[in-house]
């Protein structure tokens, strides 16, 4: 199984700590937050991982060559020229997540008690999926909206009242509004939808532009724990959950 871990991100939450090192190797609880991602997906049975780089990428790179690639098949999609978000970010490693069987991505700065081979068969077994996407119902101001088929419907700003959906005159209230994780499976005929989206672009933006067309489904697992360590008063926090959680 094949997955995508996103580890290019600036990490501007968290400077000063990001000015030299990439977000992905600050340490939590003793290992790099792009550390405890690997051996996540590696225990889940994924034993091909690319990783994307951008700021002080050679650093990554170093350090995976220094824990010999943890054991499995690790490549590195390199977007130290041009950082190109989530959506473009999927689309420049296509040639090493394309083929005959879905990808999962993860954000390095995510951590969650989900499991994650529960969520790719999940995926399997509902093959008119073009992508499945871990949810929670906690606090955001962002949220996604999905109908009662869990099918992706729109995106909502709770706080200035913003939405966004290929639906015309969207009700808000009529629909479920779920966080997302920053954890998905999709299949690989997404590469050919994308053929038309070129650059810097954000796979949300891709999914609310396309989900009228296509069936991009929400996976919201009882009492899912998840932690986004990329903000300052969270990464305190959470090397109290890994010792709680391992």
């Amino acid at each position: 199984m094949k997955a995508l871990i996103f580890a290019a991100g600036l990490g501007t939450r968290l400077k000063p700590l990001t000015d030299k090192i990439p977000k992905a190797l600050i340490p939590v609880d003793g290992k790099p937050m792009l550390e405890h991602v690997i051996l996540k997906l590696k225990a889940s049975g994924f034993d091909g991982i690319v990783v994307n780089i951008h700021h002080e990428g050679q650093q990554i790179i170093d350090y995976l060559e220094s824990r010999d690639n943890f054991g499995i098949r690790i490549y590195i999609s390199d977007e130290r020229d041009y950082l190109l978000d989530t959506g473009g970010g999927i689309k420049h490693a296509r040639r090493y997540l394309d083929g005959d069987e879905p990808f999962l991505t993860h954000n390095a700065d995510i951590l969650s008690d989900v499991d994650l081979k529960r969520l790719y068969r999940h995926h399997l077994e509902n093959p008119t999926s073009l992508a499945t996407l871990l949810v929670s119902q906690r606090d955001s101001s962002r949220c996604l909206l999905f109908d009662k088929e869990n099918r992706l419907c729109g995106w909502r700003n709770r706080e200035t009242g913003e939405v966004k959906s290929p639906y015309p005159d969207v009700d808000p209230s009529l629909y479920s509004g779920y966080a997302f994780s920053g954890i998905h499976v999709i299949s690989p005929e997404i590469f050919k939808r994308m053929d038309e989206w070129t650059g810097k672009f954000s796979i949300i933006d891709f999914y609310l532009a396309i989900c009228a067309k296509t069936t991009i489904r929400a996976y919201l697992p009882d009492n899912l724990q998840l932690l986004d360590i990329g903000k300052p008063e969270t990464l305190a926090e959470a090397e109290e959950w890994l010792r709680n959680y391992e």
